[in-house]
């Protein structure tokens, strides 16, 4: 039976001291030009950490305009490859010194595990690596013209990028971001997610000890109506890279064309299957569907919310899967047995609990879990499975975004991929077969921007990552990352004695 874990976190871990809590604009902590703060709440107790300051229209203007002088007349652009890389790789190291804190920090912002984080932030700060590597590989092509001109290609950074980040990942997704834009030589404003927004300034704070200059990252905390708007909106920002929903996009994508057309990328929703085939390992695909959905709490674009089993192993299946969900222990994510933490915050809680109530109403039988898992305090929820579900129900259609998980079978390959196809969604699919031909069969013909085949989660700063359809367009991480954030310049000048002259 899933556990609940309700100890006194100081017992696993000492609380981290809350250092920064204003806006970083220009290589300065300042209040906001209101004075306004805001309360960010931690999940596992309901409870305020501590007042941030809210920006709005007025500080990401300020923000971008010390973002634009940095990139007009500032030395980032300016400095080799190499040389920004050399920064970029002192930031990296900085962040691994002050890994348990950013991760203490990340856990009671966001409710995430403290152990993965601990584990995990070293490896986004190998993203910052990553790209200080790239940084000076940035070329153009010399190319061959069918009439009498020399011609070459430069790659120049975009410009000013705005960032707006998601919570669900407060480290990785600033990393993700930042990492690329800092190795074009962009100057950039990023806003992270107004629930978790402690970490963000940790790394501003970083970043200016490591030697970045003044104006080049500036982090302005604050709600997405007003300062996210207000970015999307912005005369003078060239580029945006939106991490979230997909009704969100929408409105990024609207603000932009109605601005100055700046360039977008945009990580939307995901409604992603886990197909298992009946000559699947069982007790493989059992885990890794437990941990497609649950990771993370379910709190993950690409979790595998739908789960199709080929009916001959449907039986079973489930029953190797109730049996792992047993020693899946939801509590206090810095308990080092824990599993699960909390769901960001009651607005979420709350959706997750309204869309468990659709799938009993419409019909969907309630295999486990379903309720509420706590002790008066924080927003624990119960791992979920339904089965009998339909494709047209609210629960196999909607992201979610929790630990839901929806249950379905099918015959053939080719129905197979037609449910998984059968969504407006595009952003990732699992396979779980050991024949090779229904391997690529499927990958092929899955619309969506990752497959997964006998794994689940398998990402890599060398993996491209984005989605087909309503799960956006652009791509983060590997070198298409570092690409969006460059432009790319001709340059024809006419060979010697041309008759073009």
């Amino acid at each position: 039976m899933t556990s609940h874990s309700n100890g006194n976190s100081d017992s696993f871990v000492k609380m981290p001291t809350i250092k920064f809590t204003k806006l970083f604009i220009n290589g300065k902590f300042v209040d906001s030009i209101s004075g306004k703060t805001f309360e960010t709440i931690d999940p596992r107790t309901e409870e305020a950490i501590t007042r941030v300051a809210e920006g709005d229209e007025e500080d990401i203007d300020l923000a971008v305009k010390a973002a634009r002088e940095a990139f007009d007349n500032g030395p980032w652009p300016r400095l080799s490859g190499f040389g920004r890389g050399r920064i970029m790789m002192k930031f990296a190291d900085l962040i691994d010194e002050h890994a348990e804190e950013l991760a203490a920090l990340d856990t009671i912002d966001a409710g995430k595990l403290f152990g993965e984080g601990k584990a995990g932030i070293p490896q986004s700060a190998n993203m910052l690596r990553y790209y200080a590597g790239a940084a000076d590989k940035i070329h153009g092509e010399v190319l061959k013209m069918s009439r009498e001109f020399h011609a070459y290609t430069l790659r120049e950074p975009i410009g000013v990028v705005g960032h707006i980040i998601p919570w669900n990942f407060p480290t990785s997704m600033f990393l993700g971001k930042v990492s690329p834009a800092l190795a074009a030589g962009c100057t950039m404003v990023v806003k992270p997610a107004e629930q978790t927004p402690l970490s963000a300034l940790y790394y501003a704070h970083l970043s200016k000890l490591a030697g970045i200059p003044d104006g080049v990252l500036n982090v302005v905390t604050g709600f997405g109506p007003t300062a996210g708007a207000a970015i999307s909106s912005h005369m003078d920002i060239d580029a945006v890279s939106f991490t979230g929903s997909t009704e969100v996009g929408r409105e990024v994508m609207q603000a932009a064309a109605k601005s100055n057309l700046k360039t977008l990328s945009l990580e939307l929703g995901g409604k992603s299957p886990l197909i298992i085939f009946d000559d699947a390992d069982l007790d493989k695909a059992a885990e890794l569907a437990l941990l497609g959905i649950l990771y993370n709490k379910g709190e993950v674009c690409v979790a595998s919310s739908r789960v199709f089993v080929q009916e001959g192993i449907y039986d079973e299946f489930v029953k190797k899967l109730l049996e792992k969900k047993k020693s899946w222990t939801v509590g206090d994510p810095f308990d080092p047995k824990v599993r699960q933490g909390p769901q960001i915050d009651k607005k979420q809680f709350d959706k997750i609990l309204s869309y468990i109530e659709h799938g009993k109403r419409e019909g969907a039988t309630l295999l486990t879990g379903g309720k509420p898992l706590g002790h008066n305090k924080g927003y624990y929820i119960e791992p979920t499975f339904f089965t009998d579900v339909k494709e047209d129900m609210l629960i196999a259609k909607d992201e979610i975004f929790g630990p839901v998980m929806s249950l379905m079978k099918f015959k053939t390959i080719d129905e197979a991929i037609k449910k998984a196809n059968n969504t407006t969604y595009g952003l990732a699919a699992g396979v779980m077969t050991k024949d090779l031909n229904v391997a690529n069969t499927v990958s092929r013909s899955i619309r969506a921007g990752i497959i997964w085949i006998n794994c689940y989660f398998a990402f890599d700063r060398d993996l491209p990552f984005g989605g087909y359809k309503m799960s956006g367009f652009g791509r983060d991480f590997g070198l298409d990352a570092l690409y969006k954030y460059l432009q790319v310049k001709s340059v024809v000048t006419p060979i010697f004695n041309s008759p073009w002259l």
